[in-house]
């Protein structure tokens, strides 16, 4: 049965308002989310460039290794979203073309 008290059916997203509650606790998790892909993108890619053979310990290389990797692949993403940043009208165009 199909609820028509609003004047649109369930899977019609027209005239709906969203909480702002909402909005903010999925912005929060979305962040959360990408936070940690890009964690484990991170540590994927420095343990494939530093680690030779793992150990019960990390000799002096491999760790210095590890703080280089880490280090430029913040760099790198922090460059990248400030780049992202000083572009909007590139989001903004691609957005709209994703809603036309």
């Amino acid at each position: 049965m199909i609820n028509t008290t609003h004047g649109f059916s369930p899977m019609d997203n027209q005239g709906v308002t969203t909480d702002p509650q909402l909005q903010q606790f999925i912005e929060v998790e979305s962040q959360k989310q990408r936070f940690q892909q890009l964690v484990h993108q991170m540590t994927e890619v420095c343990w494939e460039k530093c680690m030779d053979k793992p150990g019960p310990k990390l000799d002096s290389r491999t760790e210095v290794c590890f703080v280089n990797c880490v280090e430029r692949f913040i760099d790198t993403s922090q460059f990248i979203l400030n780049r992202l940043e000083q572009t909007p009208r590139s989001r903004g165009t691609f957005s709209e073309t994703m809603t036309d």
